[in-house]
């Protein structure tokens, strides 16, 4: 029940309004969005990349943000032809898969970063998707910035509106730009790691519970799968984050720095989070594993009891079941009802003795 209502104030408090939504824009399939700054605000207009970039390299001050979602290389050649960015790192915005990683080319910065979703389920199975990653690149220079989002979560419009509320720190330029959404990953980040905190718990519970204790073991391999693939999202994105904070930059301002500094200590404690989540698993699973072994050796104790109880009149039998002329008691009147009660009365000793030994 609580799992389920922390679940629902999570929805609840999720931002509703997206402005990178391909509905809003009038810009084509790709481009979502294109917004110039001045001065630390959003310049009024529709304005089309090649124009943006003119009316702010005129003006001398401000930037231009462009925001594309999966473009293809065509659609991108313009952009890169535009502002004159480096082959290498067009190409591996075009083609996702890539490792979170931060490049320097001449004046331009180009950043990865892994984006992840918690996908919500009522009940963990063997099959069940805990995680989804997608990937967002950024491209930032003197006077802008290119977002390129791959995956169908992850979108900027959120955070492009609380930039807006904050003149003093667009006015910082591109670098507190590149800052706002390193800093959104990572907070990210952390959701989902107190999300899928959740789920162990669950886990660990149910294997800890008596009725359960066979339960499939399916569901701690599929947790440690996609805790995994959390894991290759979060851990190569802390050295692209120590080069932000403390490489001379040209591209990012001095004044930023410090604040990459907090987003790599946030970082470093969902990294912690993280290895803390795999040893957990690795201990609840050899849990289970061991209740499974306990759970089958007490079957064969049950078992074995059984087969001894049930040898006793099988072997009564087994003997006077055999065609000899001269036995002991062969053709005493009483013979029958005197071996059914030798039997009877074996077969509830062995039993009291297995029972009070804790074999039934």
């Amino acid at each position: 029940m609580i799992r389920n209502l922390s679940r629902a104030v999570r929805r609840a408090y999720r931002h509703t309004v997206d402005l990178s939504h391909p509905a809003r824009s009038p810009l084509g399939s790709a481009v979502e969005n294109c917004v110039v700054y001045g001065k630390g605000e959003r310049q009024p207009g529709d304005w089309a990349p090649d124009e943006a970039i003119r009316r702010t390299r005129k003006g001398r001050d401000g930037f231009v943000w462009i925001g594309l979602h999966e473009p293809t290389e065509e659609e991108f050649a313009g952009l890169a032809k535009l502002f004159g960015l480096h082959p290498l790192a067009v190409e591996d915005a075009v083609n996702a898969h890539q490792r979170p990683k931060v490049e320097q080319y001449d004046d331009t910065l180009f950043a990865v970063f892994k984006t992840v979703r918690y996908v919500e389920h009522e009940r963990l199975t063997s099959t069940s998707e805990v995680v989804d990653t997608g990937e967002l690149m950024v491209f930032i220079g003197r006077d802008f910035v290119i977002t390129i989002r791959h995956g169908q979560h992850g979108s900027l419009g959120p955070l492009r509106e609380a930039l807006e509320s904050l003149p003093d720190q667009l006015v910082k330029g591109p670098s507190a730009v590149l800052h706002a959404i390193a800093d959104h990953v990572v907070d990210d980040y952390l959701e989902v790691t107190d999300a899928v905190q959740s789920d162990i718990e669950a886990v660990e519970t149910a294997v800890f519970t008596e009725h359960t204790a066979r339960g499939d073991a399916g569901q701690i391999y599929q947790l440690k799968r996609e805790l995994l693939e959390l894991k290759r999202a979060v851990v190569p994105l802390a050295r692209p984050l120590q080069f932000l904070a403390q490489a001379s930059s040209t591209a990012v301002s001095q004044d930023i720095q410090p604040y990459f500094r907090d987003v790599a200590d946030h970082l470093a404690r969902v990294t912690e989070q993280i290895n803390a989540f795999d040893g957990l698993l690795d201990s609840i699973l050899q849990a289970h594993l061991a209740q499974v072994t306990v759970a089958q050796n007490e079957d064969m104790r049950k078992i074995t009891a059984w087969a001894a109880i049930v040898a006793v009149p099988t072997m009564i039998c087994g003997l006077y079941g055999m065609n000899f002329d001269h036995m002991p008691e062969l053709r005493w009147t009483y013979g029958y009802p005197a071996v059914l009660g030798v039997i009877a009365t074996l077969c509830f000793v062995i039993h009291r003795g297995f029972r009070r030994n804790g074999w039934l």
